[in-house]
């Protein structure tokens, strides 16, 4: 049985991909801040298959190392999926707190390369790894320089692990715009139920983990299941 680590799998994209993955018989470590949200979800996915649920921060050094050794001596698959948008409604960089924009930066960038270290010596030849991107990575959006500037920085060392891991498949993934509770946050009072849900990126991200394709940055939803295996 493969297994994978996904981070942030109480909610969102992150439970909707762990659902995925439970169906396909994929064992789980899964994550998340807040205890009783992880709970629920880890509760529902072990009717489906086996799961361990460890709640804590992956800026956190020693909950990376439990989350590692809780998966065992072989990792599969390695999402990093758990994001800080930073503070709501977002502000420009001329007023942007650096102790909240370092916090941004530490959970966005630096813990998804602190587990991938911890990860690579137990992936095997083929194992994957996905970091999740954001348009905002690319698009110089007013208001966005926090969040997009730290999503910008993972998806250079997502290019240069694969640079440097050619046995591997290092994929920075941009789910595009969905209806999450961050996407609300970052547009606080505002009506976003015109967005997708987030199980519309999931199929994109499927074809990543079940394809061949070349470590990259691709777009989920663009991304058809027969184009991720030629």
């Amino acid at each position: 049985m493969p297994l994978a680590i996904v981070t942030g799998a109480s909610r969102g994209l992150g439970l909707e991909l762990a659902r995925a993955l439970a169906r396909r018989n994929w064992a789980l470590v899964i994550d998340a801040r807040g205890a009783e949200e992880l709970e629920r979800a880890a509760r529902e996915l072990r009717e489906m298959t086996e799961v361990v649920a460890i709640a804590g921060d992956v800026a956190d050094e020693w909950h990376r190392g439990v989350l590692v050794d809780a998966a065992g001596d072989r990792i599969d698959l390695l999402v990093n999926n758990a994001s800080l948008l930073g503070p709501s409604p977002q502000p420009s960089l001329a007023q942007y707190p650096l102790p909240s924009l370092e916090q941004v930066y530490r959970v966005n960038a630096l813990a998804p390369l602190a587990l991938a270290q911890l990860v690579l010596p137990r992936m095997p030849d083929g194992g994957c790894i996905i970091n999740l991107s954001s348009d905002a990575a690319r698009e110089p959006y007013a208001g966005w320089g926090g969040y997009g500037s730290s999503k910008a920085a993972l998806d250079q060392l997502s290019a240069i692990l694969g640079a440097e891991h050619p046995e591997l498949r290092v994929y920075a993934a941009d789910p595009g715009d969905m209806r999450t509770q961050m996407h609300q946050q970052a547009f606080p009072g505002e009506n976003i139920s015109d967005r997708p849900l987030p199980e519309e990126s999931v199929p994109g991200l499927l074809a990543l983990i079940e394809g061949t394709l070349a470590s990259g940055r691709y777009q989920a939803r663009e991304l058809a299941p027969d184009e991720a295996s030629s």
